[in-house]
Order: C-alpha cells, then sequence, then structure tokens
C-alpha cells in the first residue's frame, strides 16, 4: 500500500489547486515545496486572469489576496529618447468571468495552500525531490535525500527549471532560445499616488507592456503592473540574445528604469523586493508529454506559458491545469488505473479547455516574435519619427503628410512591412 494515494511536487498554482481537488475528492494527498513556504521561490510579473480561479473557488475568490483589478491595459514602444503608448480601457474589463487582477506570488501562493490544507492536503516545506521512484517503468514515488515516500500517483507541478520531467517523460532541457530569463523589482510607493501617476481609479489599475529600448533592442520587453501599495517592473529577455548580447539583464533593467517615459512612474519609490525567474517563450512546439505511466505535469514544468506581445498569461493556464490533473487522478485512483492509459483522461480535459486551444492556436506566435528582430529596433523608431512629423511644431512650413511619411516607410521597407503584417497575422 503507498503511503500517500497522490503526491504533488511543488505548491505554485498548479499544485495547490491539483491539492486542493483532490482533498476535496477524499483522497489522501502529500505536497513538497522545496521553497520555505508556499510562493517562496515563484516569480510573476504578474496578473491573473481570475475565471480558473472562480471556476475552483467560486465565491471564495473574493477573499483571494488579489491586489488592483486591471481596467487599462497599455503597451508603449519605446526608444531611447521618445514613446509612443496604447492605452485601452472598456466596461468589458469589470464583468465576472472577463476581469484581471495584479497579484503578488508570495501571498497568492499561500492562500492557496492554505485552501488546500483546509480541505485536507498535507505540505512539507524546504524539501527537495530529487528523483521519482520507478517500479516497472511506472512512477510510484518519490526520493528526497534517503527519504523514499510512495503514491499512486505523482503530479510536478514544480516549475519551469523542472528537476523531475526528463525522469518523467523523457524531456530534454528547452533550447536558450525557447527560454527567458525575468527580473522583476516590487517597487513602494503610497497607493493614492499609483493611481495618481496611472490616471487609475482607486484600487483599479494597470497592465503596462513595454518593447524596443527597454531591452536594447534584443528580444523581449518590459512590464509595470500595479499592485495596491507598489508597482512590478522589471524586463523578459531570451537567454539565446542575453548569451550572445554585451548586455547584462542587470543593467537592462536599470536602464529601464531610468529611462525617461518610466523613471517619473516609480520617482520617490522603495525597492522591497528583488527576483529572478527563467520563463517558457516557446510556447506549444516545446511543450512536454503531458503524462506518462502513474505521473501528470502541470504548470510551467509543462512550459504551460503564451507572450503574444500584447498580452502573457501562464497562471491561468495552471489553476487550470491543476483542477484537470486532481479531479482527473481522483477518478484513476476510483478507477483502480493509473497507469498511462488511465490518466489519458487528463489530457482529453486539457483538448477541450482553453489551455491546450490557446497554447495550439498561438504556436508559431514566439518564434515570429523572436526572429523579427524589427518589432524591438525599427519600428518603435519607426513610430517615433512619425509621430514627431505629427506633432513637432517649429515654425517652418508643414509638409503635406503623406510626404512626411512615405520616406519613413521606405527606411524600413514597404515589403518588409507588408511580409511582417502577413507573417504577424498568420501566427496570431
Amino acid at each position: 500500500m503507498s503511503d500517500f494515494q497522490v503526491i504533488v511536487v511543488g505548491s505554485g498554482c498548479a499544485g495547490s489547486v491539483a491539492a486542493y481537488e483532490l482533498a476535496k475528492a477524499g483522497k489522501s494527498v502529500l505536497v513538497i515545496e522545496r521553497g520555505a513556504s508556499a510562493g517562496a521561490k515563484n516569480m510573476t510579473g504578474g496578473r491573473i486572469y481570475v475565471h480558473s480561479l472562480r471556476e475552483v473557488f467560486q465565491d471564495m475568490v473574493e477573499h483571494a489576496p488579489l491586489e488592483r483589478r486591471i481596467t487599462h491595459e497599455r503597451i508603449s514602444m519605446l526608444t531611447n529618447d521618445a514613446a509612443f503608448t496604447m492605452d485601452f480601457s472598456s466596461r468589458s474589463m469589470l464583468e465576472a468571468g472577463q476581469d484581471s487582477y495584479s497579484v503578488l506570488r508570495g501571498n497568492l501562493d499561500v492562500w492557496l495552500a492554505d485552501q488546500a490544507e483546509q480541505a485536507g492536503a498535507e505540505y512539507i516545506y524546504g524539501i527537495a525531490v530529487e528523483s521519482l521512484v520507478k517500479q516497472d517503468g511506472k512512477v510510484c514515488g518519490v526520493r528526497a535525500g534517503e527519504d523514499e515516500i510512495t503514491a499512486d500517483v505523482v503530479i510536478l507541478a514544480d516549475g519551469v527549471n523542472s528537476l523531475l520531467t526528463e525522469q518523467a517523460v523523457g524531456f530534454a532541457r528547452p533550447s536558450p532560445s525557447h527560454m527567458a530569463v525575468g527580473i522583476k523589482q516590487v517597487i513602494e510607493l503610497p497607493g493614492s499616488e499609483i493611481s495618481s501617476r496611472m490616471l487609475c481609479a482607486e484600487g483599479d489599475g494597470a497592465a503596462w507592456l513595454f518593447a524596443g529600448d527597454a531591452t536594447k533592442g534584443l528580444p523581449g520587453g518590459g512590464f509595470i503592473y500595479t499592485n495596491r501599495d507598489s508597482v512590478s517592473l522589471g524586463l523578459v529577455a531570451t537567454i539565446s540574445a542575453m548569451r550572445d548580447g554585451k548586455e547584462t539583464i542587470c543593467g537592462l533593467l536599470e536602464s529601464f528604469k531610468a529611462h525617461p517615459a518610466v523613471a517619473p512612474l516609480i520617482a520617490g519609490g522603495k525597492v522591497v523586493e528583488h527576483s529572478g525567474h527563467m520563463v517558457p517563450e516557446g510556447g506549444y512546439r516545446m511543450m512536454p508529454e503531458l503524462i506518462g505511466n502513474g505521473v501528470m505535469l502541470a504548470g510551467e514544468c509543462a512550459m504551460m506559458c503564451v507572450n503574444l506581445g500584447y498580452m502573457v498569461r501562464g497562471m491561468d493556464y495552471a489553476v487550470a491545469a491543476g483542477m484537470h490533473a486532481g479531479r482527473c487522478a481522483a477518478k484513476a485512483i476510483d478507477a483502480e488505473n493509473t497507469d498511462k492509459a488511465g490518466l489519458e483522461s487528463y489530457v482529453q480535459a486539457l483538448e477541450n479547455s482553453f489551455v491546450l486551444k490557446d497554447l495550439r492556436q498561438f504556436q508559431l506566435f514566439p518564434e515570429f516574435m523572436e526572429s523579427n528582430h524589427r518589432i524591438y529596433n525599427e519600428y518603435p523608431e519607426l513610430i517615433r519619427d512619425a509621430m514627431q512629423a505629427m506633432f513637432i511644431v517649429d515654425g517652418t512650413p508643414m509638409p503635406r503628410l503623406k510626404n512626411s511619411m512615405l520616406p519613413l516607410l521606405r527606411k524600413v521597407g514597404l515589403m518588409a512591412l507588408l511580409k511582417d503584417a502577413r507573417k504577424g497575422m498568420k501566427a496570431l
């Protein structure tokens, strides 16, 4: 007889939600987290689309430690001396099921773990699972130091830098071009000052993404998310670009903070947290198998993340995957079939949900974003020059607008513009 019916490795969004579902179903479940507490090793920009949380926790979501409701979507194209910003808001963003909130993972993950523990899950912190225990090719537990703990099913939710996915399903380490490095600072500011600077109503906030000079033309971008009494500010850049370039991610961050469009937003703020994290950028094409004999993968260890330039998603995928993993593992245990075929319902559930439908829909976009250097260089400069032609008045006669714009378009190349537009639409 196994020590537990299910062992979950990792207490992030996917792991704790899976544990919650299993405990609710009356299964004995142990969550093993290598951090000192839930959320201790997790980082996000970050914002969560709460539709997936509501499906799991219903009205309890109102008690979750969410920060500000996002009511403004902003995208900026930066050069070293200018910024072009689009600002979108809509009443539809306020409707339940379509709303999103900024979050601090240290708070959210503790809340998720509390819900799972209250439902009956057991947690162990500060322990690193070093390997999986297998018998006749089937995962039947985990090994941590000298200890072995057995289970009918093991759910891996141990993050992007998983130590176990290769043992579980033969997943090789992803290439540097498919991975990015993220760096983030939480900068403390009075809540009223944040609302004023971000032009948001009290309690509401913005999700703000930056491209171009934010990463000095390298593939990647910057972000700012407004919390209650702080802002989360940071950068993401592909590991291959950082490895081959002369810039450091820390140097890029300081330059980004000093940019004329960013510095006034954080002036007088106090840095209270500094963190780094790897981010999966390859999308659907870099995903591993999601099940093996006695094992399931959920969240970032399964590379469930998509970056569309204008939107970054991962947490709602992780929550949904954790929900389905927990529910399907419980059914497999009841059916006394926890080999790969018995866990197939998990893959089918994800296929029928938004998770794999979204990831498959946008599978071409990561390659488009990484391979098109004009997004990070020529296009921000084109937009700056076009805006200056429209808005700068110096007392000299103004030419016709088309006479100002055509030379700018020719500088980038009309065919290049058309090709990029075609590729981008095809990828989306």
